[in-house]
């Protein structure tokens, strides 16, 4: 497999500083925070061609936003989420949602032209059998995106970050002294370590997708640079962010 460049330039600066502001407020207003991550990745995308059109599916999309955004820029967009309170969690389940596991979508092979997952990958135990789910579903030439915050990232802890980096048990046993309240993640249960080296190295592995991007999502300059660099990527990257084409 082959690393093509990605047709679009490195990111601004102020793009990278508006994504984020947003993430920091994204406890307190994520009806911002999830439109505007929404609108950027349909740009990323649109790099590519047209949205318009294109069948969609969205794996683990929570309650709505990026199916959202497909469809106002003319796709057939389909959200598959496991999680009941995730679906809901905007007051009702978004429109045309599907109650299914991201392992076992209930769907043809290749029906989709572009397979979508953001920040999902981090969140089940075997990213493997998730991705080459994502695959299966995609049709030859179609697109696979698939973003991931990893566990040496400073915010692979989630809530509990940085003090991840001292253990996990210990950034939950701070993070319940400092709120008072349970953390909404525990590693091994619904956050896992996932590492960039590793799966890099799997993804290039695989004889059914090549791979056209892997970059940090959001960094304002040399995005794909910094994921070249072992041990540093598993730092500096934050969040990286794979597009892959399904081969014939």
């Amino acid at each position: 497999m082959t690393l093509a460049t990605a047709p679009f330039a490195d990111p601004s600066l102020r793009r990278s500083l508006t994504l984020f502001r947003a993430f920091l407020r994204e406890r307190t207003d994520p009806e911002h925070c999830y439109a505007l991550l929404a609108r950027d990745s349909a740009d990323q995308l649109e790099k590519y061609g047209p949205l318009a059109g294109q069948v969609v599916v969205d794996v683990g999309g929570g309650s709505g936003h990026f199916t959202e955004e497909f469809r106002r820029r003319g796709a057939h967009a389909y959200l598959f989420e496991p999680d009941p309170d995730e679906l809901s969690a905007r007051g009702h389940p978004p429109h045309q949602a599907v109650l299914a596991d991201g392992y076992m979508l209930p769907l043809a092979d290749g029906v989709a032209d572009v397979c979508f997952s953001s920040n999902v990958l981090e969140h089940v135990a075997d990213p493997q059998t998730f991705l080459s789910e994502m695959v299966r579903v995609t049709r030859p030439g179609g697109l696979i995106y698939v973003s991931f915050t990893n566990w040496l990232s400073p915010w692979g802890g989630h809530e509990m970050a940085p003090w991840h980096y001292l253990g996990a048990r210990r950034a939950r046993e701070r993070y319940h002294r400092r709120t008072g309240t349970a953390a909404k993640h525990t590693l091994g249960e619904n956050l896992f370590a996932i590492h960039i080296g590793p799966t890099l190295r799997q993804v290039r592995r695989r004889d059914d997708v090549t791979v056209l991007s892997a970059r940090s999502r959001y960094w304002p300059f040399l995005t794909g640079v910094v994921t070249r660099v072992p041990w540093l990527r598993e730092v500096i990257t934050w969040n990286l962010l794979l597009i892959l084409r399904r081969c014939s």
